[in-house]
């Protein structure tokens, strides 16, 4: 038992397992928040926990599953190709939603953490919070913040997008689906874009799009802010 912990596959095994009974859990209840991911999570950290099991034994496969998050971020793009001629078509808007979208991140962020006193290394760590992972960790990293603490923001956004995208689609009575799939991208990224493609597949192409273009747009800004 103790070789199998030691060894790459636990971590990737349990994530697999915890992930799926958060899939169970979901379906079973049908609720937003009942999110398989944030179940997942909870899940790995209460075993780990219980049974004393060090973080750095869990990593040695849950770093192998971290790195599969780029292709599967770029994976998207399939999505974006289908609707490419929506893209065209709204070629403007989709850039000026992004950047209204970044902006409006970054700066709540920042707003936020003068108010309450967060430190500059904090408040670096959490302005990429909407970009996807890989994008987040060096923005952080760039501006002297701590790319582990980005992540966790990264993933708390995602998981809240996630939830509350189809009731803040339906709360703003948003019906244009580009709209809603841009907006739910920018804000979101990746986890958020995952509730797009459930919602429609043109909210899903224009979320994975916003994706890249807000990640992009954050970049420059936050070259801007450094």
């Amino acid at each position: 038992m103790n070789e199998f912990i030691g060894s790459p596959f636990f971590g990737v095994v349990l994530s697999i397992v915890m992930y799926a009974i958060g899939v169970w859990i979901n379906k079973k209840t049908k609720s937003p928040i009942a999110n398989p991911l944030m179940i997942a999570i909870v899940l790995v950290i209460v075993f780990l926990l219980v049974f004393d099991i060090p973080l750095e034994e869990y990593n040695k496969g849950g770093d192998i599953i971290g790195f599969f998050l780029v292709p599967a971020t770029a994976s998207l793009a399939l999505a974006i190709y289908r609707q490419l001629w929506l893209l065209k078509k709204n070629f403007l808007p989709v850039i000026v939603g992004c950047a209204a979208g970044s902006l409006a991140s970054m700066g709540s962020v920042y707003g936020l953490c003068q108010l309450f006193g967060v430190g500059e290394q904090m408040t670096s760590s959490l302005l990429p919070k909407s970009v996807t992972s890989p994008i987040a960790m060096d923005v952080a990293a760039m501006l002297g913040g701590i790319p582990s603490i980005a992540v966790a923001a990264v993933v708390v956004t995602g998981i809240i997008g996630a939830i509350a995208a189809p009731g803040m689609i339906k709360l703003f009575r948003v019906k244009n689906p580009v709209a809603a799939g841009v907006a739910i991208g920018t804000s979101s990224h990746a986890l958020g874009t995952t509730k797009a493609l459930e919602i429609g597949e043109v909210e899903g192409a224009m979320s994975g799009l916003a994706i890249g273009v807000a990640g992009v747009l954050t970049v420059i800004f936050a070259m801007i802010i450094g």
